[in-house]
């Protein structure tokens, strides 16, 4: 009986050992940033003089076949964190990134939101649930309070400051996240390429919720809400024209292949993200005019490219020619309803 209580006694400290032991190896996230393969390369011998026995004459040294020394200041081995530096993405439609010094920026074409689209960014922010510190509406700006990160390849979690600014001039924006401060268990850290991750980290979370609520906007419409795309005709900073059409980038971008197919364009190739679309001009008859209840706008026929702008509630197309020329101004109003036909006719269906 006695050996029997001993042996379930054994048991319970093998099993209570093996569980902690698993339990440490699994909240163990070294491996997720270390290099996998072998380190004897870390063993090799340093580079010494060369030697010659007595009497011998060398060859004279060349320098360009001198190896030079390089000092080891960074990590080695296990040490080395291999995971690629965070990079800002341009998740927004027309959109460009970059990250400098402690500041990340998504820099907005054609897009003069202001104030509409500061408010979507405080929204996200706070739908996300980051503390706010303080806030400058009139500024464009705001300071967030600490905000917790949780990284599944980090030991220990880091939490950061940002500050979270919008900049607008004419028909761009500019939205910059930049560091206030960095720390992981109540320490500074100024590792810049740490500072980097989580200041793009903070950048990609507001960008990413800007573009769920243009989706959200866009399957609103989908699924049946209206959709009014009335043209105008317009002009850029330039001077140069362009169609102004009173809906969502989204919602155009949607309607767009429909509408340039009912006019006699074909799309050769697109980009969402920028805007661009490659089309094909073959005049149509007589009828299709007819059909559409709007005037032949006389467009040569051959390649055309057209750059479709973001400026909120509203979208721009601007054409150029196959010469490379934007369209004049007398056949840019010709388009105007052209394309609020095929708008239209691409809405009711």
């Amino acid at each position: 009986m006695a050996y029997s209580m001993q042996k379930s006694q054994v048991a319970k400290v093998v099993g209570v050992s093996l569980i902690m032991l698993l339990s440490a190896c699994t909240s163990d996230q070294r491996y997720k940033r270390q290099v996998n393969g072998n380190e004897e390369y870390l063993k090799a011998p340093p580079l010494r003089a060369l030697s010659s026995p007595s009497g011998m004459i060398l060859p004279l040294q060349n320098g360009d076949y001198e190896i030079p020394a390089v000092p080891r200041n960074g990590a080695v081995g296990k040490g080395l964190d291999i995971r690629p530096p965070a990079q800002p993405l341009a998740l927004l439609n027309g959109s460009r990134s970059q990250y400098s010094g402690n500041r990340a920026v998504i820099q907005l074409e054609n897009s003069a939101q202001g104030r509409d689209l500061w408010s979507q960014v405080a929204a996200v922010v706070q739908s996300k649930v980051y503390p706010i510190a303080s806030r400058q509406d009139a500024q464009l700006s705001l300071n967030t309070d600490w905000i917790a990160w949780t990284r599944a390849d980090e030991d220990e979690q880091y939490s950061g400051r940002y500050q979270i600014s919008l900049a607008t001039q004419g028909y761009q924006a500019s939205l910059q996240v930049t560091s206030l401060g960095l720390q992981q268990q109540g320490k500074p850290v100024t590792n810049p390429a740490l500072v980097q991750r989580y200041t793009v980290e903070m950048l990609n979370s507001v960008a990413s919720g800007l573009q769920q609520l243009n989706d959200d906007r866009a399957n609103r419409v989908a699924q049946g809400e209206t959709a009014d795309l009335s043209v105008q005709s317009g002009a850029d900073e330039s001077g140069l024209p362009l169609l102004v059409v009173r809906s969502s980038y989204n919602t155009v971008w949607t309607h767009l292949p429909s509408a340039l197919s009912r006019i006699g364009m074909k799309v050769k190739d697109s980009s969402r993200p920028l805007g661009t679309v490659s089309v094909t001009y073959d005049a149509p008859g007589s009828g299709t005019w007819d059909d559409l209840g709007a005037k032949d706008p006389d467009l040569r026929n051959g390649d055309y490219k057209l750059q479709v702008g973001d400026l909120g509630n509203r979208s721009t197309l601007q054409f150029t020619d196959p010469k490379g020329h934007t369209l004049t101004q007398s056949q840019n109003d010709s388009l105007v309803a052209v394309f609020q036909a095929a708008f239209s006719r691409s809405t009711s269906h």
